[in-house]
């Protein structure tokens, strides 16, 4: 396990505000005595480590993708995984995660409009071997993603 540091929080923390932060910018915002080279280091040992991937984070809106709806997939025994798998594979489909509860699988779909979703939650999604049940949820308001998490401060002696 990667041991995180203030110094590093802070810099995953600019990086999620400008991924494309330079080094010497992020140095000159944490102050002190941290060098480019230094940020440059970290960051290079946090890719490493997979704890941070640097990448582009597209706008569904800005593409007129106007729709977003979580659907949460109830499944045969056996299937969870084969229905998961599809459903990762798919273009309209954001997030996919197996849970532990009443329902198995979890996804969530990016439409242009809610006739988008209708179709794909009852004509693909219902329709697949294994799938007993859908519930779909239009996600109107989104105020945080997974891309805006930022690591807790961490009380249990890793800093």
């Amino acid at each position: 396990m990667y041991k995180i540091d203030k110094i590093d929080r802070e810099i995953v923390n600019l990086l999620i505000e400008d991924g494309r932060m330079p080094a010497a910018e992020i140095a000159r915002r944490i102050g002190g005595d941290i060098t480019e080279r230094m940020v440059r280091y970290r960051i290079e040992q946090m890719v490493k480590a997979n704890l941070i991937s640097i990448s582009a984070i597209v706008n569904p809106q800005a593409l007129g993708y106007q729709v977003v709806a979580d659907v949460f997939v109830e499944v045969e025994p056996g299937r969870i995984e084969e229905v998961a798998k599809f459903l990762a594979e798919h273009e309209m489909v954001s997030y996919v995660a197996c849970s532990i509860g009443e329902r198995d699988v979890s996804a969530q779909i990016i439409a242009h409009n809610n006739t988008e979703i209708y179709q794909f939650a009852t004509e693909v999604i219902g329709r697949l071997p294994g799938v007993r049940k859908t519930t779909t949820s239009i996600v109107p308001v989104k105020l945080k993603d997974v891309y805006q998490w930022r690591i807790p401060s961490d009380n249990t002696g890793h800093e």
